[in-house]
């Protein structure tokens, strides 16, 4: 059974940084796709960044410039450094992992990190 295990959220005042990571456990598979998503109160949830398993990334507009994603393949671990925070990246972030083996498409979730970025 896949795990995924986040940490590293917390309360920020703007323009400051925080880091978010995530480690997985029970992984059989050996090619996926990771990423970050977040959802704040009353909105729906949506795509912060992802990386394939050739370590591509894709970012939302939003935070171009400001986060970067990165993983580690030994530690099947996400990490999201998180700089310039704004108000509007207050959320609950939620580590992802997406897997398609053969033709059955699995999507994990971990149980989501608060972030909170005070003006």
């Amino acid at each position: 059974q896949v795990q995924l295990v986040e940490s590293g959220g917390g309360l920020v005042q703007a323009g400051g940084s925080l880091r978010l990571s995530c480690t997985a456990s029970g992984i059989t598979f050996s090619i996926y796709g990771m990423g970050w998503y977040r959802q704040a109160p009353g909105k729906q949830r949506e795509l912060v960044a992802t990386i394939s398993s050739s370590s591509s990334t894709n970012y939302a507009d939003s935070v171009k410039g400001r986060f970067t994603i990165f993983r580690d393949n030994v530690k099947n671990g996400v990490y999201l450094q998180m700089n310039s925070l704004k108000p509007e990246d207050t959320a609950v972030y939620y580590c992802n992992i997406h897997a398609v083996v053969g033709l059955k498409v699995s999507d994990y979730w971990g149980q989501g990190t608060q972030v909170t970025v005070s003006s």
